[in-house]
């Protein structure tokens, strides 16, 4: 009935939004005064979280989805790792200045952080591939031009600590019950991650593998996002074909349009959407 009635009260809404061209039609609580019971209800209910407006044609575009593919509209989503399914617990810089301390580590928080990104942001020459099996040339480097510390020791003992829990937390504390129902569902499940081989024993660690029907790492891929090759390992990983699929990840250049010259659907995390119940709930999920 709640859904019938902000259905309704979004219909009556629309051809007020219309003009505003480009605008994304996101309701933050705020109403007109003069609004039926109905309009106030669904500005209600979407300041409280239970509903969101879509971007100009998305509903168009789900309907359309759901005339072709049925009532679920995707059979497989792919997932990002960093960002996206896991975030740090600590910040980065913080991490190198704790641990690095003991090894002479002196600069601030601030000047790692600078410099951990002018290091990430280099061309990297040494290979194809920032990820190569464990990753640790590539890590060694850029540990060493973030802290101005060579050492091995210190280097050994921050990637160890990057593969514990410790080290990680899940961004969305209800994804296991989403991603159980999802599969309950008949939803295929994969994680598609530039990442070294560090990340299935992380994803073990974390009691979240059991989550995902497949696991395409770029290390193991040999392709990097947002290389459409990745995602198209995904697709054969789980027999699903780029369109059936839609792939979920923070950064635009790399989940979303990587994503989409595969041949699959993106959504950008923390922008299309924020929660994975909110994924499974616009693919046609109950959660």
């Amino acid at each position: 009935m709640a859904v019938a009635r902000l259905r309704s009260a979004a219909n009556r809404l629309r051809p007020a939004l219309a003009g505003a061209r480009g605008e994304r039609r996101r309701v933050l609580g705020t109403a007109a005064a003069e609004v039926t019971a109905d309009t106030a209800a669904a500005a209600a209910a979407v300041a409280a979280g239970v509903a969101r407006w879509e971007p100009m044609g998305a509903r168009e575009y789900y309907d359309y989805r759901r005339a072709i593919y049925g009532d679920i509209t995707h059979k497989a989503i792919f997932v990002d790792a960093a960002g996206t399914l896991l975030a740090p617990t600590e910040p980065m810089a913080q991490v190198y200045r704790t641990i690095g301390q003991k090894y002479g580590v002196e600069y601030s928080e601030d000047e790692i952080l600078m410099r951990y990104r002018w290091a990430y942001a280099q061309p990297w020459g040494r290979s194809r591939l920032r990820y190569v099996n464990d990753g640790r040339p590539f890590w060694q480097y850029i540990v060493s031009s973030s802290t101005g510390c060579s050492d091995l020791q210190y280097f050994e003992e921050l990637y160890q600590y990057y593969t514990t829990e410790k080290a990680w937390r899940l961004c969305d504390p209800d994804a296991g019950r989403v991603f159980q129902a999802l599969r309950r569902a008949g939803v295929k499940t994969a994680v598609v991650s530039n990442f070294d081989t560090r990340l299935r024993p992380l994803l073990q660690a974390l009691k979240c593998d059991h989550w995902f029907d497949a696991v395409a790492v770029s290390a193991e891929v040999a392709a990097e996002k947002p290389n459409p090759t990745i995602f198209l390992k995904a697709c054969e990983l789980l027999g699903v074909k780029p369109e059936e699929a839609v792939h979920i990840g923070d950064d635009r250049r790399n989940d979303v349009w990587g994503a989409r010259d595969a041949g699959c659907d993106a959504w950008l995390w923390g922008s299309d959407v924020y929660s994975f119940k909110e994924v499974a709930e616009r693919i046609g999920v109950n959660v």
